[in-house]
């Protein structure tokens, strides 16, 4: 639902009165407030309210771009996953998005009608910023962080000042609501850091230095708002107002960091509005927010490190549900029906529960269901959304619904996708004509763009200021790094590990030099096509532990569309503070594979260490030392049906000890319902080491072993001519022939 922006700025004084917030508005007649005021009093259900702001055009400062999305995406999810009427969703974007409105907005969409009990969502996606205030707690001045609006300023004695939302009103609106079941979501952030890129990524903090102080009309609303709250001194004083509203916060970025959007193809987006809403498409009802910020995180940490890490805060006991809410439906979906075309024969279809890696790439012919069981066929995609025809039905409904909720059943994708290299806004016109030439002759990039044009996979650049580059937590990985040398980041601008070059290298050289890490980048994005934790019906549960004194599960991953209920406490619960999983260097980890359904399962783990390695499991039939002078003798790992398995085996002689370097490590198992016949030859190519049993080793063609998994999947899934047509350059995964589960978690 939109909103006028005249009316609201009409009724502005209209709310303020009606909630006795301050005498404007006199003249105005109050009936029509009033009356739908009384109306939420008399509601005997909880209600669900949500107001939604996103705002990309600002007039004055450079524009955001995926803004606007991040509205679209929680919107949908609301009503399509938390079952919010859409008459009950307020959305402001771009030139609606004034102070004024939404201000006004708050206090007559969600003050206004929220009673106890109900449920609130607030969402702003836009520049955050900061305002000097007076404090006197502090002994005089201090900067207060702000929302800015789409009218950045206004004019006082002819000269302008920030029309921005300070913090300390957004408490003051939170804590005037009757219901604690309050979430706001903040997709924003407010350190200035005077650029609008990182790396690949569009940064939410607002270019312009610190306001000297907020508009009049902003302190006249927060003093209305302040006679009607009341709040203590200590609620509205130093840095941790947030804490101070009785529900909870999920902050796209802890203080000191940015929040950043990305390009994907055909879309923006924030990179963490995206990664939550996703996993909240796929979350079972149990799910606390901690463990879905954890899930979120790790998306979000595994592009940008430690300079954007999400964090929740607020009042509210734990654990609780994401939105205080659970999920409408039990299982989780891939997307739902927003639209109908060809007499109900072809859907337009929202598919944000996708990882954003898969919907990329997300080809023509992939295979949907509906929850009637009618199958449809993807024909086009534009951005979130794709256009399906129903191909075949099970049900005697024959029409497809808007409200539909829709789930993959085969997923294609191409062969080869490659990389997309953007270069670093650090880089000279010559180095960029230099490297767009060589990486030209390089088989595993597929394109070559400037930083913040397009969507990447990783970043070209120089290390500028060494000491101010944040590689990780440990001062050891800071040693020897030459200022100017040459080096692949993410796309978040996090160096990736030993790819640093010399001082004064050319470009060619040090491009030529990545070659071999490029193949490795370029495998770990085929993993992470293969993932669909979500979607999979093989019944395959995987537990990361730490093995000491004591067993410790860190990280449980299982399969969550199947027939048979996945065991209860799925990950081990975080805290506020401990959004994402660590180990400590040295210490040892093992896999917990179980198979909880009734066909036997075989099993492969590959991976990037926390040093930036390639990884996989490796698993000899016979001692390695017996004959080296031909290919070792490799055995797939299985789980029996309805049984366990542990991973490195505890009854060999190898334990699986953290290497190390502090880092951000990112492992897949894989499993599928036939052989990884093709893996297992590729794999036997790699230098093999010495020694009995399994074990995990350092893979030294990580691009081919990958294509090999990947042949294997599509042969296990056995998609037919009537699918693929004639089609030779895609991979088809049937969601009944494999499970992939991802796990990232810290090194420390």
């Amino acid at each position: 639902m939109g909103v006028n922006r005249r009316n609201f700025l009409q009724q502005a004084g209209l709310g303020l009165f009606t909630l006795g917030l301050g005498g404007v508005g006199q003249g105005i007649a109050i009936l029509p407030v009033w009356k739908r005021y009384g109306q939420a009093l008399a509601e005997t259900t909880p209600r669900k309210l949500a107001l939604l702001v996103g705002i990309n055009n600002y007039p004055r400062t450079s524009p955001l771009t995926g803004c606007v999305t991040d509205v679209e995406l929680q919107r949908e999810l609301l009503i399509h996953r938390f079952g919010f009427n859409p008459k009950d969703i307020l959305t402001l974007t771009d030139q609606q998005a004034t102070r004024e409105a939404i201000e006004t907005a708050f206090v007559e969409h969600l003050v206004g009608q929220a009673q106890e009990g109900d449920v609130v969502v607030f969402h702003f996606s836009g520049y955050g910023s900061q305002v000097k205030v007076s404090d006197s707690a502090m002994g005089g001045e201090s900067l207060m962080k702000s929302f800015v609006p789409v009218d950045e300023t206004s004019l006082m004695k002819g000269k302008p000042v920030a029309n921005d939302i300070v913090e300390k009103t957004l408490v003051l609106l939170a804590r005037s609501l009757q219901t604690r079941k309050v979430s706001l979501v903040l997709d924003t952030s407010y350190l200035g850091v005077g650029q609008t890129l990182q790396g690949n990524l569009r940064v939410r903090s607002c270019p312009n230095p610190p306001a000297e102080q907020p508009s009049p009309e902003e302190l006249a609303f927060q003093e209305k708002l302040l006679l009607r709250t009341q709040p203590s001194l200590a609620a509205l004083t130093g840095k941790n107002r947030l804490k101070q509203v009785s529900g909870m916060v999920l902050s796209a970025a802890q203080d000191g960091q940015v929040a950043t959007e990305s390009n994907w193809s055909g879309f923006s987006a924030g990179l963490f509005t995206y990664a939550l809403t996703q996993h909240l498409w796929q979350t079972l009802p149990a799910s606390t927010v901690y463990f879905s910020l954890s899930r979120a995180a790790q998306t979000v940490e595994r592009l940008t490190g430690e300079k954007q890490q999400p964090y929740l805060v607020g009042g509210i006991p734990s654990p609780l549900a994401t939105y205080f809410l659970p999920p409408q439906s039990s299982q989780g979906a891939d997307g739902a029906i927003i639209g109908i075309e060809d007499e109900g024969k072809t859907a337009e279809i929202h598919l944000a529960g996708l990882p954003v890696a898969v919907l990329e790439y997300y080809g023509i012919n992939s295979y949907l269901t509906t929850d009637l069981e009618q199958r449809l066929q993807v024909r086009s995609r534009n951005g979130l959304t794709v256009k399906a025809k129903l191909v075949e039905t099970n049900s005697l409904e024959e029409k497809l619904k808007v409200g539909q909720l829709v789930r993959e059943s085969v997923r294609v994708i191409r062969r080869n996708p490659g990389l997309t290299v953007a270069l670093d806004t650090s880089l000279q016109r010559i180095e960029r004509v230099d490297a767009t030439s060589a990486f030209a002759n390089i088989p595993t990039v597929s394109a070559v763009v400037n930083a913040g044009e397009q969507v990447a996979d990783c970043l070209f650049g120089t290390i500028e200021d060494p000491d101010s580059l944040r590689i990780s937590k440990n001062p050891e990985t800071m040693k020897d790094i030459p200022s100017g040398s040459y080096g692949l980041f993410s796309v978040g601008r996090v160096l990736i590990p030993n790819t640093i070059g010399v001082k004064n290298e050319a470009v060619k050289s040090a491009i030529n030099r990545l070659v071999p890490k490029l193949k490795t980048l370029l495998a770990a994005k085929l993993w992470r096509l293969t993932v669909n934790e979500g979607s999979s019906h093989l019944g395959l549960e995987a537990t990361l532990e730490v093995v000491d004194d004591k067993t410790e599960k860190l990280i449980r991953r299982t399969t969550l569309r199947t027939s048979v209920t996945p065991s209860a406490g799925m990950v081990k619960v975080g805290t506020e503070q401990e959004i994402l999983p660590a180990v400590v260097v040295g210490q040892r980890i093992q896999y917990r594979l179980r198979n909880y359904r009734d066909r036997d399962l075989y099993i492969m783990l590959v991976g990037i260490d926390s040093g930036g390695n390639a990884v996989g499991l490796y698993s000899p039939e016979t001692s390695s030392e017996t004959d080296t002078s031909s290919l070792p003798k490799l055995k797939n790992t299985i789980v029996k049906a309805g049984e366990t398995l542990i991973t490195p085996a505890p009854s060999t002689s190898f334990n699986l000890i953290v290497p190390g370097p502090i880092g951000l490590a990112e492992i897949y198992i894989i499993g599928s319902r036939a052989p990884f016949t093709k893996t297992i030859t590729a794999l036997a190519k790699t230098p093999h080491p010495k020694g009995e049993g399994e074990r995990i080793v350092d893979l030294m063609s990580p691009l081919d072993i990958t294509q090999a998994l990947l042949q294997d999947l599509h042969d296990a899934s056995g998609v037919g001519s009537e699918i693929l047509g004639s089609a030779s350059d895609v991979y088809a995964f049937n969601v009944k022939a494999w499970a992939s589960l991802s796990f990232v978690y810290q090194v420390i």
